[in-house]
């Protein structure tokens, strides 16, 4: 069953399992010469959603993301995992580092080499760090630890405009727009 416990916002979904099944049930009905049109929208909608937080995180920089710092919140594909697998996350890093932009990565579980798949990225060992010097963080995996953050410390290491992308929806947005953050979350 599909329900509030398993329906999130979010940057897609991704993992080892999930992107896997969905492929091959894809296959076996083309196999089969059925069209199933709409788990192929289903997949063109995940894809674009990962599209659309990188545009978020673009607006957020006033339209480019070239040489601008991001620090960027997780980077597995969901919260309480080491996965890298297919992560949303990942693709979004990816595709801002094409851009130019230069991150600095906290994930408190994904592998200590994750960063090195991801050539032009720098981790670091806590999300302040990932944070300072930065114009926009991005929050990318649901991590609960980053709802408890002490975001006027976070506000004071970044440099303006302190844009938030929050691509789960975890953090309270009026909470952080009353400490002078801009705020963007999914769907809000």
């Amino acid at each position: 069953r599909i329900g509030f416990e398993t329906l999130h916002p979010g940057p897609g979904y991704g993992g080892s399992c999930f992107p896997k099944d969905v492929a091959a049930l894809l296959d076996m009905a083309t196999s089969s010469g059925y069209d199933f049109e709409l788990l192929r929208s289903v997949v063109a909608v995940n894809e674009r959603q990962r599209d659309r937080v990188v545009d978020k995180v673009r607006a957020a920089c006033g339209g480019s993301v070239a040489g601008r710092s991001i620090g960027v919140w997780g980077l597995t594909f969901k919260a309480n995992t080491d996965d890298l697998r297919e992560s949303p996350a990942v693709y979004v890093v990816e595709a801002l580092v094409a851009e130019g932009a230069q991150l600095r990565v906290y994930d408190p579980v994904a592998a200590a080499d994750a960063t090195d798949q991801l050539p032009g990225v720098e981790r670091v060992a806590d999300p302040y760090d990932a944070a300072s010097g930065a114009s926009v963080v991005a929050l990318l995996t649901e991590w609960d630890e980053l709802k408890t953050l002490d975001f006027r410390a976070v506000h004071a290491s970044m440099q303006p405009p302190h844009e938030v992308v929050d691509a789960r929806n975890l953090l309270d947005a009026s909470a952080l727009r009353l400490l002078g953050f801009g705020y963007q979350g999914i769907g809000r």
